[in-house]
């Protein structure tokens, strides 16, 4: 009798042993570790995203005595664009884009790029190779930072080729950037990534500077809805 009662305790305990991992395993399927692309994002409010039906900005770059602007008002849900300058206003659909607005389109990939980079990491994720360096010098300030280098195929989008290298600290906001053109091995433009703001969740920054030059390529009549 004794015996029969000792298996059975065993038993129960083997089952509920099973039932725990099973728990535990549906649990790491549910919240797997993010990559550092999605870091990245998330940092800058990604989650956010999905609740986004428009999004409204104007793309500034100051240089010397000179400025230029043009405004952009997105629709994610449906992909129309809607280019607004001093000349004219034109209204397209990303998908049904022709020859007559490549010029356009290419003007608001450019612009929404400088805007969303963290989250074009997400987006992008499969049209480039990256590689993550923990602590690497940031080209401005010189600090200490982490590096995450991502470099596009040759094939497809505007700027086949071009690459990237993002610096930033452990809260994964970007702080300084460096664009290669082509991948070459000297910096095409160099940047800083400041004056963050928040709306409705989503962090922009919303000025980048050049270090000892009178250059800034600025954000302004930014709306999220």
């Amino acid at each position: 009798m004794k015996k029969t009662i000792g298996f059975t305790a065993i038993l129960i305990l083997l089952l509920a042993s099973c039932k725990t991992d099973k728990k535990e395993t549906k649990a790491s399927i549910a919240t797997p570790e993010l990559t550092i692309l999605e870091q990245v994002a998330q940092a800058n409010g990604y989650e956010n995203w999905k609740n986004v039906n428009e999004l409204k900005f104007t793309f500034n770059v100051d240089r010397d005595t000179t400025h230029f602007e043009r405004s952009w008002a997105w629709k994610p849900k449906t992909n129309e664009v809607t280019s607004i300058t001093k000349e004219d206003t034109i209204t397209y659909l990303r998908k049904n884009r022709d020859s007559t607005v490549t010029k356009t389109d290419a003007g608001f990939i450019n612009d929404k790029y400088w805007l969303l980079a963290p989250f074009q990491l997400v987006w992008d994720a499969k049209s480039f190779e990256f590689t993550h360096t923990a602590e690497s010098e940031a080209p401005i300030s010189k600090k200490p930072m982490q590096k995450l280098s991502i470099v596009y195929d040759n094939e497809g989008g505007y700027t086949p080729g071009d690459a990237y290298d993002f610096y930033f600290g452990e809260d994964y906001v970007i702080q300084e950037w460096v664009f290669r053109k082509e991948n070459q091995k000297e910096p095409s433009m160099i940047t800083t990534w400041e004056d963050y703001t928040t709306i409705n969740g989503i962090k922009i920054a919303k000025s980048h500077k050049m270090d000892g030059q009178k250059f800034d390529l600025n954000f302004t009549e930014i709306h999220i809805n």
